[in-house]
């Protein structure tokens, strides 16, 4: 039997039903159904303007981005699909804090949900450090179906682990 790492948490009888779309191989085809439309976030120069857009509409008052880029070096694997880092240096008497997210480069031909769900993770990481309930509720605040598209995105995950193409 097949293990399903990006669905290892999730009940047996679930993970059962994956199992089975992927012998049938239409696991990529449910996911195309259902998140057929590309965005176009290409470069990191647009990815940094759509994350500030996002930002501008649900955390005004939040610290300001210095950068946003694709990183191709995020390993999926390891469970980081993007990150969110606060890098401090020391300018002459005063400290300087400059607020970096990276979006691991399986996005950029991801469905624009996705990297829609992934920015908004990233963006509540400015409020919220840790994975708790404030977290998501802030998540599920800039996307609305931020659980479901969580899922979605295991599944689109576990697709591509099994030799399948983006969408």
């Amino acid at each position: 039997m097949q293990a399903l790492k990006y669905l290892a948490g999730y009940p047996e009888d679930l993970q059962m039903r994956v199992r089975t779309l992927i012998e049938q191989d239409r696991l990529g085809a449910v996911l195309a159904d259902k998140y057929g439309q590309k965005h176009a976030v290409r470069n990191d120069r647009q990815l940094y303007e759509y994350t500030l857009e996002m930002k501008d509409r649900y955390l005004r008052k939040a610290e300001p981005l210095n950068k946003v880029v694709y990183d191709n070096k995020l390993q999926v694997v390891k469970h980081a699909l993007g990150t969110h880092t606060t890098v401090s240096r020391v300018q002459g008497s005063r400290l300087k804090a400059s607020r970096e997210i990276r979006i691991a480069t399986v996005f950029r031909d991801a469905p624009a949900d996705f990297l829609k769900m992934i920015v908004a993770h990233e963006l509540a990481h400015l409020k919220e450090s840790d994975h708790n309930k404030p977290f998501y509720q802030l998540c599920a605040h800039m996307a609305p179906d931020y659980h479901q598209l969580e899922f979605d995105l295991r599944l689109y995950l576990t697709h591509l682990d099994c030799g399948g193409s983006p969408a």
